[in-house]
């Protein structure tokens, strides 16, 4: 039989110290603090979700600003460049064609002798971006003998100076037989301050000069040079050996120069750099009516390809760099008649192969 007496007392059961699913109503002993609610799982989202809020509002401001800023850029530097009516509207040959030609206002004295008065090109480049095959960046020498529509017999920077771009678009494709879709025209003085603005560009030459009529001042190798140095550098001709071609040679070499240091990715995130590049640029630049800021990069591009080692660069076929054919001209330089015209048909058609060309002839 079960023992009688009475029941045992068993101790209560100890309180519970598991934290509630819930917060506890606030007590008048313990002011009450604010929690954010939790998630079916007991974990907190309210703050992961205002730093989740917070990283996607900063991204989408980031990129509006880049965004926003290239195309307020170009719109602003759209508006600084110079127009000019120069094209002929002669109907288009294949590929895409640019005459850049650079103007040296210098006065150092020298009389012509064409007899042409005002407003002078020493550098005229024809810049050929073919359907297919290798870009060609190709000089005309300023004395190449020609015939200037309306005025006859003359050198070629004759016709820039008795009409103007217009005339000078409608000589070069009557020489080449290339149709000029965009023109741009660079006072070589312009070029200091762009040089400038980038910091000063890196030339190379191994004449060693000391010429009074440029201020060219140079030992054979590579310098370092600011915008007073590198206009001196375009400029110079008569210590050249080479002459015109030997100034054709530097000035490519100054704009490509020019060119490479503006296409640095470091440039992405200098906007006040930026702003100079284009104010320095653009100072000095005249283009042809419908010519973009988005053809100013286009033209880069293409002259860093023409430069590069699938490119084609140099002169048309020279016969003559002593020709005289009267006309009171005095020295002309005379294009190869049996070989420039097919030449350049290759370079229209994108078929002769990278390389240097032309020059000085060796016979």
């Amino acid at each position: 039989a079960a023992p009688s007496g009475p029941p045992v007392q068993r101790p209560p059961n100890p309180p519970r110290t598991t934290t509630p699913d819930w917060p506890a109503a606030p007590s008048a002993a313990r002011p009450a603090t604010a929690r954010p609610m939790p998630a079916v799982d007991g974990a907190p989202r309210a703050p992961r979700t205002g730093r989740r809020r917070a990283i996607v509002i900063s991204v989408v401001v980031v990129l509006v600003a880049l965004l926003a800023w290239p195309i307020g850029l170009a719109i602003w530097a759209n508006g600084k460049l110079n127009h000019i009516d120069a094209l002929s509207g002669a109907a288009d040959t294949p590929g895409t064609t640019y005459l850049l030609t650079g103007s040296d206002s210098r006065s150092d004295g020298a009389v012509p002798q064409d007899g042409t008065l005002g407003a002078r090109t020493d550098t005229i480049m024809v810049l050929q971006v073919p359907s297919s095959g290798p870009v060609a960046l190709i000089s005309l020498p300023r004395d190449t003998y020609v015939d200037v529509p309306g005025h006859g017999p003359a050198k070629l920077n004759a016709a820039f100076s008795w009409g103007g771009a217009p005339l000078l678009v409608k000589t070069v494709e009557q020489l080449t037989g290339l149709t000029i879709d965009r023109y741009a025209e660079v006072g070589f003085a312009g070029l200091e301050n762009l040089v400038d603005a980038v910091g000063g560009v890196s030339l190379c030459s191994e004449l060693t000069v000391n010429d009074p009529d440029s201020g060219m001042v140079w030992t054979p190798g590579c310098h370092e040079v600011g915008g007073v140095d590198a206009l001196a550098f375009a400029r110079m001709r008569k210590a050249d050996p080479a002459g015109d071609i030997g100034r054709a040679e530097r000035q490519q070499e100054l704009i490509g120069a020019i060119t490479s240091k503006v296409s640095t990715p470091s440039l992405l995130v200098k906007p006040g750099t930026q702003m100079s590049l284009i104010r320095a640029g653009t100072g000095s630049l005249a283009v042809n009516t419908g010519f973009d800021i988005v053809d100013m990069g286009r033209m880069a591009i293409a002259f860093r390809a023409a430069k590069g080692p699938g490119g084609i660069t140099g002169t048309p076929p020279i016969s003559n760099m002593d020709y005289r054919p009267g006309h009171n001209l005095g020295s002309t330089v005379r294009l190869d008649p049996g070989k420039t015209p097919a030449f350049f048909e290759a370079i229209k058609n994108g078929t002769l192969p990278a390389g240097p060309v032309g020059g000085v002839p060796t016979a």
